[in-house]
């Protein structure tokens, strides 16, 4: 059994298909199938660095700021190569693995070599 869409005007989830087009039952909205289907596809998140290049597992990116480790006394210098990254999902993006140790990091502090 295929879902339809929640209207994008007023949410509600009592819609139905109409040709080439979605139909709100409630507040009689109409839209296209199409831009249903190319929101399903832009689903997924995209991180992108400092720059705004888009990352990937196993990119190689470098950090752009001196970061200080949270409950230790390490800092994290600035320059430092990371190699083969790890993309995850939630406010730390970046899984990555170093001399220092395994650190979740923010794209916005990295950028892609």
């Amino acid at each position: 059994m295929s879902k339809n869409p929640a209207c994008p005007q007023c949410s509600m989830e009592n819609t139905y298909p109409d040709g080439a087009n979605y139909v709100c039952a409630d507040c009689g909205y109409e839209w296209p199938m199409l831009d249903a289907a190319k929101a399903d596809a832009d689903d997924g998140d995209v991180v992108k660095d400092s720059n705004g290049n888009v990352l990937a597992d196993g990119d190689s990116v470098v950090l752009i700021k001196d970061l200080k480790v949270k409950g230790s006394s390490t800092t994290l210098k600035v320059g430092t190569k990371v190699k083969s990254i790890r993309l995850a999902g939630g406010d730390h993006e970046v899984d990555c693995k170093m001399d220092a140790g395994n650190f979740m990091l923010k794209a916005c502090y990295l950028r892609k070599v």
